[in-house]
């Protein structure tokens, strides 16, 4: 079915990182897919105007729709908005899907919302709770252990200086609660060198790291891969945009396991039968932004995606371990 609206209207702020080698990759778009992660919507935009019938629309965070409502009346009833989890996306469509897309982060319409808490660039509250329910980031920072809280930003946040950050976030919370998003900036600010030129801020991986475990991003993402097998009929395609290296490690792990792919283990272990692969990998490695479109668009430096298509074999579920999912050692934190 041919596009009868813009894929991305030229006043939209958000602009969907690697949106254009995503559509090649999964040529041709046709019939029924699934964006897990909606957003500002761009992605979504984009599959209708290449050729989709219909997408249906997934994210957790209500206020999306709302602000979709300006643009997204002229699709009719090619968008069904769903307020929901990628993680349970098998679901949402009484059919077997062509495609699954998901963005996986923050996006940056989130970002620019201060009242969210998400950006250390701003002030705001410290909540970074993506569906607005459940524990926010200062339940977290103020709460925890001083133990909890390094496990949080190393094992989440691939902090190298968790334990120092820890440290001075407990002496703080200890004067007042911390409960502001460039207060907790200035803290982890404070225990690291000042960022050179080109350099990210001190306070990007930490901010990372609480908001993974304040929206149990990584548990989502385990569950939403499995998900997709489940819901994507044979031939169909998932893409995947990832912005860190747990996130394109989990990913490639799975699709590497489901695909048959992956190493076989030790040669002096006994030899098992794999299970018959779901997917066959479409891309072999991961595709990343080109020159152009990091000029165009910085957030896309560090995104990477991975594409696979859907065989005709049963699902069959992966171990979480297998993905290389970070497991919190310490028994206070739920997440």
């Amino acid at each position: 079915m041919a596009a009868t609206a813009r894929a991305t209207p030229p006043d939209d702020p958000h602009i969907p990182v690697l949106l254009q080698p995503l559509l090649a990759a999964v040529a041709p778009v046709s019939g029924l897919w699934l964006d897990g992660t909606f957003g500002a919507g761009g992605y979504t935009r984009g599959l209708l105007a290449a050729g989709a019938d219909k997408v249906i629309a997934v994210d957790c965070d209500p206020s999306v729709f709302e602000m979709a409502r300006s643009w997204a009346g002229e699709y009719g009833d090619r968008i069904e908005m769903v307020h929901g989890f990628f993680a349970t996306l098998d679901r949402y469509s009484d059919a077997p899907l062509d495609g699954v897309v998901l963005d996986l982060g923050v996006s940056s319409m989130q970002l620019d919302q201060p009242e969210r808490g998400f950006s250390f660039m701003a002030d705001g509250p410290l909540d970074m709770r993506m569906a607005s329910e459940g524990p926010n980031a200062a339940e977290l920072v103020n709460n925890l252990s001083e133990q909890s809280l390094a496990d949080i930003l190393f094992h989440f946040g691939e902090e190298r200086a968790a334990r120092r950050i820890a440290r001075k976030i407990v002496q703080r919370r200890a004067e007042a609660p911390i409960e502001r998003t460039l207060d907790l900036a200035e803290i982890v600010a404070s225990c690291l060198p000042r960022a050179k030129p080109g350099q990210s801020h001190p306070a990007t991986r930490s901010f990372q790291a609480l908001r993974i475990a304040v929206n149990g991003e990584y548990a989502q993402l385990a569950a939403g891969l499995a998900a997709a097998e489940r819901a994507l009929k044979p031939g169909g395609k998932l893409a995947v945009v990832t912005f860190h290296s747990i996130e394109d490690r989990m990913v490639k792990r799975f699709l590497q396991h489901r695909s048959g792919s992956a190493g076989q283990g030790s040669r002096h272990a006994p030899v098992q039968e794999a299970p018959a692969p779901g997917f066959e990998l479409v891309t072999r490695r991961a595709i990343t932004a080109d020159p152009e479109e990091l000029a165009r668009n910085p957030r896309a430096r560090s995104a990477k995606l991975r594409v696979a298509r859907r065989t005709e074999n049963p699902p069959v579920p992966v171990d979480s371990a297998d993905l290389g999912m970070p497991k919190l050692p310490t028994k206070d934190i739920k997440r």
